[in-house]
């Protein structure tokens, strides 16, 4: 049996380790509902620029601008852009969008689509790179992207 010492050490330890737990879960909240409301706010904007890019198309310009014009037979080029986490501490989120891109991924091949992936994140460039076995066969991860650093660095000058 361990010593009162040792035990009051021991639940002062557990007590600590549950307040910075519970601080981190306030933080990342907090972080979570300053996104949604970005992203809710950014809505309206992503309405107006969709209707923007489909009033641009006409057959009649597509005729002038090689661009506009679809793309003919039957291979396409899909691009698929995946934006994981830089840390964890998100539950199984990463998992989850890598696990989607990954049967998106299949979905598009067998459609008989080139898909061109495009990883932003840490988590999933780590899993891209370090899951060998399961490379793709229809070509490989065009870019991956680790995304802006969260801690500011002392030497960068603006």
């Amino acid at each position: 049996m361990a010593k009162p010492r040792e035990l009051r050490r021991r639940i002062k330890s557990v007590q600590s380790t549950r307040k910075i737990t519970k601080t981190m879960e306030l933080v990342a909240t907090s972080k979570l509902k300053r996104a949604q409301d970005r992203v809710i706010a950014a809505r309206p904007y992503a309405a107006a620029l969709a209707e923007v890019m489909g009033d641009l198309y006409a057959p009649e310009l597509a005729e002038r601008f090689p661009l506009l014009r679809q793309p003919v037979g039957s291979s396409r080029r899909v691009a698929l852009v995946v934006i994981t986490a830089n840390r964890g501490l998100c539950g199984a989120f990463n998992a989850n969008l890598i696990r989607e891109a990954r049967r998106r991924i299949e979905q598009l091949e067998g459609e008989g689509a080139r898909v061109d992936l495009h990883l932003i994140g840490k988590k999933g460039s780590r899993t891209s790179s370090s899951r060998s076995g399961q490379r793709r066969r229809n070509g490989p991860t065009l870019a991956t992207n680790r995304g802006p650093s969260t801690r500011p660095r002392s030497w960068i000058r603006s």
